[in-house]
């Protein structure tokens, strides 16, 4: 988990320096690490093979939220700090359970009532922050930030059927048909399509796509959710510590407010407690 964590932290730095523009970059994300993981789930469950019916749908459903997720980060990591990106793009943290409390009808436990309350102030401190600073950053905050709405949506669909695919197949599968929803995006986008310089986009590709989501995937099965919460928390971090060696965007005392705010957000609302149920009308 922590040695997946790290690898998705360098993402945006990778996205920063790729000489194509962004949802390009999202694309050859994708299609690089296509091969690899359908090799790496063909060693472990055998041959690929296309789910049918409703599975196919699914995998389509999810490919496309994931798309549009990459597409709105990539887009948002061009135009605000790394550590926004990173602090914003874990928004689903907030999102997904806020979803399941109001599909299961109950109100949540002060844990998470807490870590939303800190959640809000702490978006609210960034955000004003990023619109003080100009409207560029505003706009990269809000783009993130509905990057983790479409993050939290993949998640739905990825937590209805993981149990019928197994985890690589399906990180390969949801791959593979966020291709064509990608591809179309990046061709009308300005900027560049094809890369001069391979070796960000490479390493994107393995180190988030193949290595990050791979690790993540697999150790979330395996570990508490506090503690994948804590290890999650190293992006932001070393998001922070780029931005600030590499491009100069040093935090103000909002910024860190703000920070420390979503931070202990995302340790609360991983600790286990139970739901009230919401009042009948």
């Amino acid at each position: 988990m922590l040695i997946g964590s790290i690898c998705l932290a360098f993402g945006p730095w990778l996205v920063r320096i790729a000489d194509v523009a962004p949802v390009a970059s999202a694309f050859w994300r994708m299609s690089l690490a296509a091969v690899p993981l359908m090799l790496l789930a063909r060693g472990t469950v055998g041959p690929l093979r296309m789910p049918a019916g409703g599975l196919m749908l699914a995998c389509a459903a999810a490919a496309l939220f994931f798309a549009a997720d990459l597409a709105a980060w990539h887009l948002g990591i061009a135009r605000t700090t790394l550590a926004n990106a990173a602090l914003m793009a874990n928004g689903a943290s907030f999102m997904l359970p806020a979803y399941s409390y109001i599909v299961s009808r109950t109100l949540p436990g002060r844990n998470v009532s807490l870590a939303l309350v800190c959640a809000g102030l702490g978006t609210a401190l960034l955000i004003g922050r990023s619109a003080d600073v100009s409207a560029q950053h505003l706009l990269g905050d809000l783009l993130c930030l509905s990057a983790a709405a479409f993050y939290t949506g993949y998640l739905v669909i990825i937590d209805r059927f993981r149990r019928s695919i197994p985890a690589l197949p399906l990180l390969a599968l949801v791959t593979l048909f966020s291709l064509p929803m990608l591809l179309p995006m990046a061709l009308i986008e300005r900027g560049a399509f094809w890369p001069h310089d391979w070796t960000p986009l490479i390493v994107l590709a393995l180190g988030s796509q193949v290595i990050g989501q791979g690790l993540v995937v697999y150790a979330v099965g395996h570990l508490k959710p506090i503690v994948v919460g804590i290890a999650l928390l190293v992006q932001p971090a070393i998001g922070a510590a780029i931005g600030a060696l590499r491009f100069h965007e040093v935090p103000g005392a909002a910024d860190i407010g703000g920070a420390a705010l979503v931070v202990v957000a995302l340790l609360l609302v991983r600790l286990p407690e139970r739901g009230k149920p919401l009042p009948t009308v």
